[in-house]
């Protein structure tokens, strides 16, 4: 056979055996350089229609819709050899739409231009047959809906059973159309206690691209909550665009009856070491008490749903001592606040005393079990005495013995004393400290073996009185005193640990002397607060802030973390909406985490105050920055470049916190090099 035979057998077979074939040149721009008789007769076209040596053509007759996607994909193509497949549609001449799945195979020419060879599989009927389906059919008896990938999600679709399944009423001329409403924001559907973790699940099946299942409760529109179980998947739409599509079945009636036998159980177990088990609802802001022991003030509203604040209230009012009750309430409404429960974390506890059915003052324990996301159980019940006293006698000797075992480490400017119903008993003290309460070691001894009364104790001290009383009442003070070896004036601080709900417990109070910034003669400085001191902050291992000798004790995990963050910029502003990103990786930025936020960042600035630091951080229009000229950082030292640095980096950085692996593979990149 001749080559001219073949060659008409490969025309005719490009032109009609091969559906829709057609060859790109990748050229700028791309275009065909050829096109077959097949894939004209399925457009209704000449090849002298699609043939152009100037413009792509082809390119032109692709669906509005699917027209970024596709130039997109020929982009790819023309930038190596490969083998690449997209799906799309075709206007044909007479204005009807063709569904094509496209494969197009690139290989480099003699003249080294890139040539793309592409085969055209025709599956509009497929495509029409899945439209005919209408999404699962209205007839199924599950529920169905698209909506959008925003951050805001709108509802596309929701199918009849759905719409039972949450109960939309039949719409009243002037009355609120609930549908219209919930299509706008999807998250209207979803409990606030269940908010969070819904947008999760959102996150996750958009950034991983698989399907999730799970369980999620959902709100009704006449205010009742529905159990579902269900599927999340991403998809897109006829239109191109990315959506969310759900399939789920309605789980309430068997969800209740587990739960109902669920609580019983665990009831019944709570019981039988509990006195009083409340049912905490934060979803409806309710209160119940499940059980009571027959307690004749409680009894009489068992199983009666209550409001929450106005309960516990007079709960606290009728019960508590008086001297306990603002710590009782204050405990009561963080909890409402959401501020006790952290995952991870241990449940909230409480001890307080208050009044018992025969009207004595008892001391009381009490913990809150979270049930799910919207109940929890506050049980309670009444410390034994034998178990106070055994809890009290083991902590008392416990601390005592490591007090004592502590201040025989130090010689100079310590002391160690206990104190009972303002009576004191010294356990040690330097001879600096015996001069500081004007005793000499001789008068001091006797003294460690009986019980003195406090002001009778402080009296011959420099300090007075009111200054020890105030010591008792908040933990801690600063005094000054005279060394009898520099002859200089030193800091001495005072710690006292907390006063125990019962009056009668021994509290310590420890003396230490404080050490001056570095470099100092040891003498008191000018300034007399934490300015005067150095912030020092250790970035390479786990996060810590030191003010002088003095780590900071961060009452809030978000809040060290977010001072962390402003370390890791290094002087670099950063916005609230960066700050949400980096400490609720998983949430969108929304009201809720901006308020969220901002109590965070309140927090921050407070305990900079506390320990008179506020000015290592600067904020200008809700944009903070750490102010690295008033600080000391391993890391500012290390990225100096000075010599006396360069090993002060180990390999490791911000081990608390994941987002600190950018930096971390920056320096480990800087240290190999």
């Amino acid at each position: 056979m001749d080559k001219k035979a073949t060659s008409n057998q490969m025309t005719e077979l490009f032109d009609q055996a091969i559906a829709g074939f057609h060859q790109y040149l990748f050229s700028d721009p791309p275009r065909l350089a050829y096109v077959s008789q097949n894939l004209c007769e399925r457009l209704g076209m000449s090849k002298e229609e699609l043939l152009s040596g100037k413009e792509d053509r082809y390119g032109q007759m692709v669906h509005p819709a699917d027209r970024g996607r596709y130039e997109q994909w020929i982009g790819q193509l023309g930038m190596r050899e490969q083998t690449q497949e997209l799906e799309y549609r075709l206007i044909k001449k007479d204005g009807s739409v063709l569904f094509v799945h496209d494969t197009i195979t690139v290989r480099r020419q003699e003249d080294g231009m890139l040539a793309g060879y592409s085969v055209l599989a025709d599956i509009t009927s497929l495509k029409n047959e899945y439209h005919q389906l209408q999404f699962l059919k209205e007839t199924m008896p599950c529920g169905c809906l698209k909506y959008t990938c925003e951050k805001q999600p709108r509802v596309t679709y929701l199918n009849e059973q759905m719409k039972e399944f949450l109960r939309f009423p039949k719409i009243a001329e002037g009355e609120l159309d609930y549908l219209e409403l919930f299509q706008e924001n999807i998250f209207l559907m979803i409990p606030i206690e269940e908010r969070r973790r819904f947008a999760l699940y959102l996150n996750r099946v958009y950034t991983a691209g698989t399907p999730l299942a799970g369980e999620l409760t959902v709100l009704r529109c006449d205010g009742t909550r529905a159990h579902l179980f269900g599927w999340m998947t991403k998809g897109v739409n006829e239109q191109g665009a990315e959506e969310f599509q759900s399939v789920c079945m309605d789980m309430t009636e068997r969800h209740q009856v587990r739960r109902s036998n669920e609580t019983e159980r665990y009831l019944k177990a709570l019981t039988d070491v509990y006195e009083k088990v409340f049912a905490y609802d934060l979803g409806s802001h309710t209160v119940k008490c499940l059980y009571s022991n027959h307690s004749p003030r409680f009894q009489w509203f068992e199983q009666i749903t209550m409001q929450m604040e106005e309960a516990t209230e007079k709960w606290i009012a009728d019960t508590v001592i008086e001297e306990e009750r603002e710590k009782v309430r204050s405990f009561f409404r963080e909890f409402c606040e959401k501020r006790l429960c952290q995952e991870g974390e241990k449940p909230p506890q409480i001890t307080y005393r208050a009044y018992s059915s025969d009207e004595r003052v008892r001391l009381y324990s009490g913990i809150f079990l979270q049930m799910d996301g919207a109940v929890s159980l506050y049980c309670c019940r009444r410390v034994p005495d034998a178990e106070e006293a055994e809890l009290l006698r083991t902590e008392n000797s416990s601390l005592r013995e490591s007090l004592q075992e502590l201040v025989q480490h130090f010689s100079d400017g310590i002391a160690a004393f206990e104190v009972v119903d303002q009576q004191v008993t010294p356990l040690y003290a330097s001879d600096n400290v015996c001069e500081f309460f004007g005793l000499t070691t001789e008068e001091w001894l006797p003294l460690m073996k009986q019980s003195t009364p406090l002001e009778e104790f402080v009296a011959r001290s420099r300090v007075a009185y009111g200054k020890f009383a105030e010591l008792l009442q908040n933990g801690e003070a600063e005094f000054f005193y005279q060394d009898l070896k520099s002859e200089t004036k030193r800091r001495i601080k005072a710690i006292c640990s907390p006063k125990h709900p019962v009056g009668s417990s021994p509290r310590y109070v420890m003396l230490y002397r404080i050490e001056e910034g570095k470099g100092g003669s040891g003498g008191v400085p000018e300034k007399e607060n934490a300015q005067g001191q150095a912030v020092t902050i250790r970035t390479f291992g786990y996060f810590d802030v030191f003010v002088g000798q003095r780590p900071i004790a961060f009452r809030n995990k978000k809040s060290k973390e977010l001072f962390a963050l402003l370390v890791d910029r290094r002087g670099g502003y950063v916005s609230s909406e960066e700050a949400i990103g980096f400490l609720w990786e998983d949430e969108p930025i929304s009201s809720v985490t901006l308020a969220r936020y901002r109590k965070v960042a309140l927090r921050l600035k407070n305990i900079l105050e506390e320990y008179g630091i506020s000015d290592v951080v600067e904020a200008v229009d809700g944009k903070r920055r750490i102010v690295p000229e008033r600080v000391e950082c391993d890391l500012y030292e290390y990225l100096s470049g000075k010599e006396e640095y360069s090993q002060l980096f180990k390999g490791v950085y911000l081990t608390n916190y994941s987002w600190g692996e950018n930096t971390l593979a920056e320096l480990t990149g800087e240290m190999l090099y």
